[in-house]
């Protein structure tokens, strides 16, 4: 159990750092699927994502892709959405509902999201997750129009501006901040795979500052949901310091391929991730739904394969951009 989650860990930590998500999405079901408590599962999934955070934000930081007033103006609408989910949980697990409850909502967010990243990378649309900070100005990323007709509609003030010439009502912000945070406490989550895509999508901020704007604000919703797990018992610290001693290395790993890495070939794989991810976790549930072992270690499998097949990708293209890059230096020096 400790390699498989120091193993786990660094793979996570690869998808965190690179997606700006990846990280207690994966993490909380597979603890489900191995019989954990709902509420040390959500806890320890909330504990590990903090500590995941805290390095990747380090290194966009670096990279000057956070948006600290965005960040600092979403944290409020987090915290409450927090509090809120943690609630749910404990009333569920009381009543004996909160492992099914958690199971089939994220089969439908997972399956959602997933849906919704595959289409536009096989669209190739201007959106998604792409990383080519390197070679672009912020003001180059294409708003998509979803984030367009918001910001045309909603003009409630105080009007906010952005980076990347972004200017949206403080309102939507907290509107999608309150939406994440009450995922982050009710599924463990640091709310990155929905929220990362709901600041491109009904915000408009282009995608590094997305990414790292996601990983400051879950520095600290993951934190205050660790401390009000770790209250009630739900941090497993066996669990937890494992996994972030294996991501510490692959978070920033991750967060480096996001300056070299052309991601729209990684897009599909990241969208095929969520499908596979939330297939998976229904198999589990329907595996300890009706009894069955074999079920609920095919979907722990599928998690876990998932995520070592994107990562996978994420660093062969990195190494296959960075040789790229090198043979045209040598090409022009020659």
């Amino acid at each position: 159990m400790l390699a498989l989650f120091v193993g786990f860990g660094l793979v996570v930590g690869v998808l965190f750092g690179f997606f700006g998500m990846g990280g207690s999405f994966l993490v909380t079901p597979a603890l489900l699927m191995l019989d954990y408590d709902p509420s040390v599962a959500v806890g320890s999934g909330m504990a590990f994502v903090f500590g995941t955070a805290v390095i990747a934000t380090l290194k966009h930081h670096d990279l000057g892709q956070v948006d600290y007033k965005l960040g600092a103006i979403m944290i409020t609408g987090t915290t409450i959405g927090i509090e809120a989910g943690r609630a749910s949980v404990y009333y569920l697990e009381s009543i004996g509902l909160a492992g099914a409850l958690i199971s089939v909502a994220y089969v439908v967010l997972l399956g959602g999201v997933g849906a919704m990243v595959t289409r536009d990378a096989l669209r190739g649309d201007g959106g998604g997750i792409d990383h080519e900070a390197a070679d672009k100005s912020l003001d180059e990323y294409e708003i998509p129009e979803t984030a367009k007709k918001i910001q045309r509609t909603v003009r409630i003030p105080p009007m906010v501006s952005l980076r990347g010439d972004v200017r949206v009502s403080a309102w939507v912000i907290t509107a999608v901040a309150f939406a994440t945070g009450l995922l982050s406490g009710f599924l463990g989550v640091g709310g990155g795979f929905i929220r990362m895509p709901a600041m491109i999508y009904a915000i408009g901020v282009p995608v590094p500052v997305a990414v790292g704007t996601d990983l400051f604000e879950i520095v600290f919703s993951g934190g205050l949901g660790s401390y009000l797990y770790g209250q009630g018992g739900g941090v497993d610290l066996g669990i937890v310091v494992p996994l972030l001693f294996g991501s510490a290395l692959g978070a920033r790993v991750g967060s480096a391929a996001t300056a070299v890495v052309d991601a729209d070939g990684i897009k599909v794989y990241f969208g095929g991730m969520l499908l596979v991810g939330a297939i998976a976790v229904g198999i589990g549930e329907i595996g300890s739904y009706v009894g069955s072992p074999t079920l609920e270690t095919a979907g722990l499998v599928l998690v876990i394969g998932a995520a070592v097949v994107v990562a996978a990708a994420i660093l062969y293209t990195s190494v296959a951009s960075l040789r790229s890059t090198q043979s045209r230096q040598t090409a022009t020096t020659d």
